[in-house]
């Protein structure tokens, strides 16, 4: 959390209401956010009087183009999520300026404050403080490491059912040259942002219920059938909390400081010991690779 629809709707959000502002200072009561420089001074030097050109989402990342050919990436992790309004400091705290969402408890984490020309405020709230901010050349920040070996985005035309194939699986034993074949559990393996870039803990539980298909099945044993039911609940799936701009059932909230919708579409995720929505049967909770995982013991097999 976020995963790629709340991170799409933030970068919605802050597209409405930062794009074309320019930064005048930065203020943060935690330096170690800001990965990229590591002097926060620096930092803080180098973004001053960079205009924002354009806001755009790869996997879970957030990226401003700034002029002067520089990009400001933020990875907001477990706990974070971007602000945007006019907060005042109160007793050594931040308080908004005007009674609304932005007073949300959860609001409240503010560790990274942005001011703009217009003298809007943009805040990084992080209850952990685990996001990572870093400010780049554009050029170097597309040519990384980390952005390179990215998997391909989920909900881009380009995203075929042969292309989520190709990546799931791995290529077939007659092609040399190709990846090896994927080993693992099939919900492990859709959270690697290597593979499919923004799938996380909520939405492949989510996906899989649609799809009928148990989180622990191995990639290698899908048959043709499951790839396909897979392949179209993460569109489906993604699609609608997308257009619900996300989950709220923890920290996340919008730029404006509001919650997402998509909680009330949840079939699994944090629902063990309720009804599945199919069956009736009791959702289960099971734990592996260090994430707890919610499916329907009757439905997913």
């Amino acid at each position: 959390m976020p995963e790629l629809p709340e991170v799409e709707t933030t970068v919605k959000g802050l597209n409405a209401k930062v794009c074309n502002r320019t930064f005048v200072s930065v203020w943060s009561d935690w330096s170690k956010l800001v990965k990229k420089p590591k002097d926060f001074k620096d930092f803080e030097r180098e973004i001053k009087n960079k205009k924002i050109k354009k806001i755009w989402r790869r996997a879970k990342n957030i990226i401003f183009d700034l002029s002067g050919g520089y990009s400001l990436l933020i990875h907001q992790k477990m706990t974070g999520h971007m602000l945007v309004g006019k907060w005042v400091m109160q007793d050594g705290q931040w308080k908004p300026e005007k009674d609304g969402p932005l007073n949300d408890p959860y609001n409240r984490f503010l560790h990274l404050v942005f001011y703009f020309d217009n003298k809007e405020m943009m805040a990084l709230s992080d209850a952990r403080k685990f996001a990572k901010v870093e400010l780049w050349k554009t050029n170097e920040l597309l040519n990384s490491k980390e952005f390179i070996n990215l998997g391909p985005e989920p909900l881009e035309e380009s995203f075929t059912f042969e292309e989520f194939k190709k990546v799931l699986l791995g290529s077939p034993p007659s092609d040399p040259k190709g990846a090896p074949l994927r080993r693992g559990k099939v919900k492990q393996v859709l959270m690697v942002p290597q593979i499919i870039a923004g799938i996380g803990n909520i939405y492949a539980s989510e996906i899989l219920w649609q799809a009928k298909v148990h989180p622990e099945k191995s990639v290698a044993k899908l048959n043709t059938k499951e790839l396909k039911l897979i392949y179209q609940a993460i569109k489906n799936v993604l699609g609608k909390a997308v257009k619900l701009e996300g989950d709220s059932f923890s920290d996340y909230r919008k730029p404006d400081g509001n919650k997402g919708n998509f909680h009330a579409e949840r079939k699994v995720y944090n629902r063990e010991g309720q009804e599945c929505k199919k069956c009736k049967v009791k959702i289960k909770r099971i734990k592996f690779g260090g994430r707890s995982t919610f499916f329907c013991p009757n439905c997913q097999k």
